[in-house]
């Protein structure tokens, strides 16, 4: 073959070869085009649906009476992100990417983060179901454990307590919801149990008319459950005379400080005697032994 008759078949092949590539690059071009475009539709939908359904979730929470606002915030967004990774798997599926590797891979993902994150994320399920049970609200006074304090904040995190002398204190959500739960301020009313010592000697039934009257002239105590006035014990050097009654919550504290002094003071009006704590001494002579000389000093038996 002469040369010319070679560079002529050359160039036929080029120009196959050439025609080949454009018609494999425009069948690309054009599948990809349609799969792009498909994934931008797919991907605006998706950012539209998501946000739609954040505020429609927002919304029908709310209408749940009482449901906590930190909670519809999360569950909310939670919807929204949840339709964002649909969307984006879609999206790579549009491509010819193979979908079961990349939620194995988004699995395996979720699964290190939860192992690492595992107290976390145990703050975080006891703090929803802190928000969802109510055991205890902003403004209540609570111990669980050996935390105690009235509740400011409850987070899906940790829960802010102010303490009665005024500490700040934060415990993890997981320590309270683990632990017994006393409200105090929960219930609107409580009863108070107050008891004192007076003597043996003492007039019982003078004692318990004092505390109806105290009672009685206390607008806090309420009349119904009545009030109950007892003798409770019989100590060692006294006798212990009891009143419960009940009051408002609000008024707990400050009606047994009041009622205590009150107390006190009708019954030094009255004779009543509140006596110190007494021991009893018996002095022992051993059989057979002689008088005890003057300044000597006796055995003492202490009972």
């Amino acid at each position: 073959m002469d040369p010319i008759d070679r560079i002529e078949t050359s160039a036929g092949d080029m120009v196959i070869a050439a025609r080949t590539a454009w018609e494999q690059a425009s069948a690309l071009i054009v599948t990809y085009s349609f799969s792009l475009v498909g994934a931008l539709i797919v991907l605006t939908i998706g950012y539209i649906l998501s946000n739609v359904l954040q505020r429609s979730t927002y919304a029908a929470l709310g209408r749940f009476r009482g449901f906590d606002e930190t909670l519809r915030k999360f569950f909310s967004r939670i919807v929204r992100y949840a339709v964002l990774i649909i969307v984006g798997v879609t999206v790579l599926a549009q491509f010819g990417v193979q979908t079961a590797s990349i939620i194995a891979a988004l699995g395996a993902v979720g699964l290190a983060i939860g192992l690492a994150l595992q107290g976390t994320l145990q703050n975080i399920a006891a703090g929803i179901m802190l928000l969802v049970l109510r055991p205890f609200r902003v403004g209540e006074y609570i111990s669980a454990g050996a935390v105690a304090g009235t509740v400011q904040e409850i987070g899906l995190f940790a829960t802010e307590l102010k303490t009665f002398d005024g500490l700040f204190v934060l415990s993890p959500n997981s320590e309270l919801w683990n632990s017994p739960v006393t409200n105090y301020s929960r219930n609107p009313v409580r009863m108070q149990e107050i008891a004192i010592g007076i003597g043996y000697g003492d007039d019982i039934a003078l004692a318990l008319r004092t505390y109806a009257e105290i009672a009685a002239a206390d607008e806090r105590i309420l009349a119904e459950p009545p009030v109950n006035c007892f003798v409770s014990a019989l100590g060692d050097n006294a006798v212990v005379v009891a009143i419960r009654y009940w009051t408002k919550s609000a008024d707990w504290f400050q009606t047994k400080i009041d009622f205590t002094r009150k107390a006190k003071l009708a019954f030094d009006e009255k004779g009543i005697s509140i006596p110190f704590p007494q021991r009893d001494l018996h002095i022992i002579r051993a059989e057979g032994s002689a008088p005890a000389k003057a300044g000597a000093e006796p055995k003492l038996l202490l009972e």
